[in-house]
């Protein structure tokens, strides 16, 4: 009876969903495991990140027969020159336009309001539930104001309360910078041949997932910030730079990001002049067909080979449950995964006896 394919489908289901169930009763158990990985998240996800980034910089230098902990600590004396240079020179004017953003949030949604009361005054007709409608909106606008601003204000407190674990990345990417290779090799030394082949194998499929799409998506993404900044420069948008910085962050979401980061350029630019509106979207627009023609083909390609359906699935997903974290890691986080089951079905196929041509 267990010969029968569907009913080992049907078995492995069951032990499946009993196994999922005896995790939910004793997950008291698994609380103090998880409170410890949400705890070096952060630091490990943000190393990791930068590993990728810099990783290929120490290899280049070890080829140059730069010894490895050399090349990491001169590594390190670049990213701390970055820092400076930005902390210098970049987050003070940042934190002014943010700040200056903040406070203009309520004359928006002032101003907002009035657009509404004109429009209203001068209409001759109206349908009584359309009127409603929008006297509604109009009521509930000024809840808005405080709601995006005490938002906004939570952001920042969000932020602050990552302040530790991001004094901790430091100390996981010297170790993964200087140590990183052994790890597969450390690892292999507990299991058998073929196994410690198909794990290096594994392992280098994932590595080259990651590293195509974290270095690909980093050059994209300054590319595209440093065209939106010149072009908000151009037509002197208010808050440039930071909605400039706003735009490459949310480049890191494929498909969708591009779009959100109009947003709050057109929204800045219509109420500093309506014509800024058009202005704002034919850069981003500019921007993003310079991107997507010229600039991701030769530094991407199609190392993902994700379907945009997929993608846009996945961001509605992660979204609704992780919130912006989720939209920036629900892609490399589903490609490794897909980059695992591939590489099992593909070890799976080759394991099955091949069919005879003759009894066909």
């Amino acid at each position: 009876m267990f010969q029968k394919r569907s009913i080992r489908i049907l078995i492995t289901l069951i032990l499946i969903f009993v196994l999922v169930y005896l995790i939910y009763l004793t997950r008291f158990i698994f609380e103090p495991v998880g409170a410890y990985l949400t705890a070096i998240a952060v630091p490990i996800i943000g190393a990791g990140v930068i590993f990728y980034i810099t990783n290929p910089i120490v290899n280049w230098l070890e080829k140059k027969k730069v010894p490895r902990i050399a090349g990491t600590f001169i590594v390190f004396l670049l990213v701390l020159c970055l820092v400076a240079i930005v902390i210098q020179f970049i987050a003070p004017i940042v934190q002014r336009q943010f700040s200056n953003f903040v406070d203009s949030v309520p004359k928006m949604v002032d101003n907002t309001i009035n657009l509404f009361e004109m429009w209203q005054e001068n209409q001759n007709i109206i349908p009584p539930q359309f009127e409603n409608t929008i006297q509604n909106m109009i009521d509930d606008l000024s809840g808005y104001a405080e709601s995006i601003t005490s938002g906004i204000i939570g952001v920042i407190g969000q932020i602050f309360s990552f302040v530790f674990a991001i004094f901790l990345i430091p100390f996981f990417l010297f170790f993964m910078l200087k140590d990183g290779y052994k790890f597969v090799p450390f690892i292999t030394k507990f299991l058998s041949p073929s196994k410690a082949k198909s794990f290096k194998t594994l392992t280098a499929n994932i590595n080259h997932t990651l590293s195509s799409f974290i270095q690909g998506q980093f050059i994209v993404s300054i590319c595209v910030g440093a065209m939106l900044y010149i072009g908000y420069l151009i037509i002197d948008l208010d808050y440039s730079l930071t909605l400039a910085l706003f735009g490459l962050v949310m480049n890191f979401i494929p498909f969708v990001g591009p779009f959100l980061s109009a947003i709050p350029a057109i929204i800045v630019g219509f109420f500093q002049d309506p014509m800024l509106a058009v202005w704002a979207t034919v850069v981003m627009v500019v921007a993003q067909q310079i991107e997507s023609n010229f600039i991701s083909p030769n530094v991407m390609g199609r190392a993902l080979s994700l379907h945009p359906l997929t993608v846009i699935t996945l961001i509605l997903a992660a979204g609704g449950i992780a919130g912006f974290i989720g939209l920036l890691f629900i892609i490399p986080a589903y490609a490794v995964i897909k980059t695992i089951i591939s590489h099992f079905y593909h070890e799976w196929q080759q394991k099955q006896p091949e069919k005879d041509p003759d009894l066909f």
